[in-house]
């Protein structure tokens, strides 16, 4: 074969391997996925457990808004179990998935799956906890999860009568935090400890375990049973006779369970009455507590408004479309800040339930 001949075979040859190359949705550089037309693709949903209901009405909520654009789903539960949630989003990933939407059991554990997502063009939405130690994730949606801290220490402070005016005082308060894994927790005490903190260093809060450290309060897992035998330990240790008058709670699991360890100690009689409470996610079971008396407050995070922002932002990148996001500072997960689109949660206690739960179709009244 002639060199001139040569030439003209191995450029017919690399042209031929291109257009196959593009046929199968691949370029030479590897890695980028075939383009898909509208309501075209599968999305992996990644949640961490079915114990609580909210990640399962999470879960429930974008498959069907998924469906009704036209996308297939594959939902996968890791049970609090860490190797388990890798495995899954492996296994979405070999079976191909176009987008994964993940909500982290822990938010550091996810870099080598989520590098192999990247290798593959397969798009990352970080769902309400933020993925840490990681540039392939692409986008996050969550709540102003600062503020859910602040409206539940303003429900404390409002409740004790603090903000009346006058030397009121002094309460005994006690903090319970979210999962030290969880990059959430972080943002909640900080802002409940922001705004506890002017009355703390005032005397007319008391925290008498001297716990106010974050890595003093957490709950590993947010699991009720394990905040129960803190409460219990710090009613033995630090009260003895004298009365607990608030408890921060940064989650309505931990709240039955700091409810319980309440009770054991003669807690929700008229001559000792429950303490304020705090909340998050307006779980059922809380509001049943909220409307007995019992739990005080819960904050109301619309899972169906997050879902379809979550189901928005993957639809937009599967569509080469810039997903709409309101927050490009906050967010930094120690490699990039991640753009964000951020939703407003909302104080429900037995006042409103009605008419922010029960009005709006999130809780059925045959329910509570």
């Amino acid at each position: 074969m002639t060199r001139r001949i040569f030439r003209a075979a191995t450029a017919l040859t690399t042209t031929a391997l291109a257009l196959s190359l593009a046929a199968c949705g691949q370029n030479a550089e590897g890695g980028s996925k075939e383009k898909k037309s509208a309501g075209d693709g599968t999305i992996g949903i990644a949640m961490p457990t079915k114990s609580s209901e909210r990640w399962i009405a999470d879960g429930n909520n974008m498959v069907e808004q998924f469906k009704k654009l036209g996308y297939k789903t594959d939902l996968q539960y890791g049970e609090d179990d860490v190797d388990q949630q890798v495995s899954q989003i492996e296994n979405m990933i070999t079976k191909g998935v176009d987008v994964l939407v993940v909500a982290a059991i822990d938010g550091r554990a996810l870099g080598d799956v989520l590098g192999q997502a990247a290798d593959q063009g397969v798009k990352v939405i970080s769902y309400d906890r933020l993925i840490l130690g990681t540039p392939n994730v692409d986008y996050y949606a969550s709540f102003d999860n600062e503020k859910v801290g602040v409206l539940q220490a303003t429900y404390i402070i409002d409740k004790l009568g603090l903000k009346d005016g006058g030397k009121k005082g002094p309460f005994n308060v006690e903090l319970f935090a979210g999962s030290p894994d969880d990059n959430n927790t972080g943002y909640f005490f900080q802002g409940a400890w922001k705004t506890l903190k002017p009355y703390i260093d005032s005397k007319q809060i008391v925290v008498r375990s001297g716990q106010t450290k974050l890595d003093q309060v957490t709950t590993l897992r947010w699991d009720g049973g394990t905040a129960q035998k803190r409460m219990d330990d710090l009613l033995t240790k630090a009260y003895g006779s004298d009365e607990v008058d608030a408890i921060l709670s940064p989650y309505d699991g931990i709240s039955i369970g700091i409810l319980s360890a309440l009770k054991s100690d003669g807690y929700g009689t008229a001559a000792k009455p429950y303490p304020v409470v705090t909340g998050q996610d307006a779980e059922v079971a809380s509001i049943k507590s909220i409307i007995a008396g019992q739990q005080t407050q819960t904050v109301y995070k619309d899972t169906r408004a997050l879902a379809k922002q979550a189901v928005q932002m993957a639809d937009a990148v599967l569509n080469d479309k810039k997903p709409e996001v309101n927050d490009t500072k906050t967010y930094n997960n120690e490699k990039k800040v991640v753009p964000s689109f951020l939703l407003d949660p909302v104080s429900v206690d037995k006042t409103n339930y009605r008419s922010v739960l029960v009005d709006s179709g999130y809780i059925k009244a045959s329910d509570l």
